[in-house]
């Protein structure tokens, strides 16, 4: 067979870092701050309405392609019960989708919403699903880097190079606000200019808000209830990051009933329909009390902190997140320049693993001095890859 297995272009992405370097963590017994994902699971209650769930038959057979009422109906009362104060409230019946997670959202979301040819702003660095979900749509990425500011230690936008990346075949931006990796919480002057942008060139925006309860610095503002977004806003959410269940894959999409139906149109020739008891579990997720809420934004500010003091500890230079659970460094400070290098053989030199942050650029030389570590994880742990990476 003369032609490659794999479409040319998908076959760019290859092997995800996360994967070899989850594989190096595992051969070398290292510390794994690289992949985003909790060493504790979430609530005990959450747990047991998905055993419940299970029990009682609920959602062992196919469950209704948008998703169970119970969680659509929630997720539609947790948009009112965060963001009412802001006008913003949905119809579980016909603005709420259910999902196998925020990455099957943005997939469907892509696949439903893009021509081949249309160009898609992303903010750089963005997650490397990004990519992969355009090419898949037969889009085009148009990257507008976020660029960090070493003084300040934080990542800006500059909003006349977003605005000068728009074309006529534009077709929406793709936003990510808490964005991972950086940690960046777009401002409302920020969401304000690209709000105005959208309506003004005619743009949709998808926005993946799946952090937006790790907030640790200023607050989480909803593109969609910016004036003229409603009915232009694909809004992503996911259980994964708010209640320490990445593993259940359960996510969704608020939008007004067109988008919505479009959306699915995609989403129901990828998985059909999925996890099914956990969507019951996740409808109960959603009405924790609100001391739920602080309580896992403190705990993740305090490990946030833990991380940071000992990484600049290390050497290092710092950007403080003021949300999600990842921190960015410059490697520059300790002599180097090349993050991938750098990372693979940190396991060998400290005994923990991290993520080179030029995996998520379009423009690799500006991420190259840049590594992402992850603070979802005991103190003890974060402790410890501390006080290895002094080794440093």
């Amino acid at each position: 067979m003369d032609r490659p297995l794999l479409n040319r272009r998908l076959a760019e992405f290859g092997t995800t870092i996360f994967a070899e370097m989850s594989a190096l963590a595992l051969r070398t017994g290292s510390i794994n701050l690289g992949q985003g994902f909790p060493d504790a699971d979430g609530p005990e209650e959450v747990r047991e309405a998905a055993v419940r769930a299970l029990r009682d038959g609920r959602g062992n057979q196919y469950p209704p392609g948008p998703g169970v009422p119970e969680l659509r109906t929630a997720v539609a009362a947790h948009q009112e019960r965060f963001y009412g104060h802001l006008g913003l409230a949905y119809d579980p019946d016909t603005e709420v989708l259910v999902t196998a997670g925020a990455t099957e959202a943005i997939a469907a979301s892509l696949l439903a919403l893009l021509e081949p040819g249309d160009e898609v702003i992303a903010l750089e660095p963005y997650y490397d699903s990004y990519a992969a979900c355009i090419a898949m749509a037969g889009g085009r990425r148009v990257p507008v880097t976020l660029h960090a500011d070493p003084e300040s230690a934080t990542y800006r936008l500059d909003l006349d190079e977003l605005r000068d990346a728009v074309t006529d075949d534009t077709r929406l931006i793709l936003l990510n606000t808490p964005h991972n990796p950086t940690g960046t919480v777009l401002t409302r002057a920020e969401l304000t200019a690209i709000a105005e942008l959208a309506v003004e060139r005619n743009l949709l925006v998808i926005t993946d808000e799946v952090y937006e309860h790790l907030v640790f610095e200023g607050e989480h503002l909803p593109l969609v209830s910016f004036p003229g977004m409603r009915d232009r806003t694909v809004t992503i959410g996911s259980a994964g990051k708010t209640f320490s269940f990445t593993g259940w894959k359960v996510g969704w999409v608020t939008a007004a009933p067109e988008l919505v139906s479009a959306v699915r149109s995609a989403k129901q020739f990828l998985t059909f329909v999925s996890a099914g008891p956990f969507q019951y579990a996740v409808a109960e997720a959603l009405a924790l009390p609100d001391d739920y809420y602080t309580g896992l934004r403190d705990d993740l500010r305090a490990k946030r902190d833990i991380l940071a003091t000992g990484l600049a500890d290390a050497g290092f230079q710092v950007f403080r997140p003021s949300g999600t659970y990842f921190i960015t460094t410059d490697i520059r400070p300790l002599g180097e320049t090349d993050g991938f290098a750098f990372c693979r053989a940190l396991p060998e030199r400290a005994g923990v693993v991290a993520i080179p942050n030029a995996v998520f650029y379009d423009h690799k030389d500006r991420g190259a001095p840049y590594v992402r570590f992850a603070f979802c994880k005991s103190v003890d742990l974060l402790e410890e890859a501390a006080g290895r990476l002094k080794r440093l």
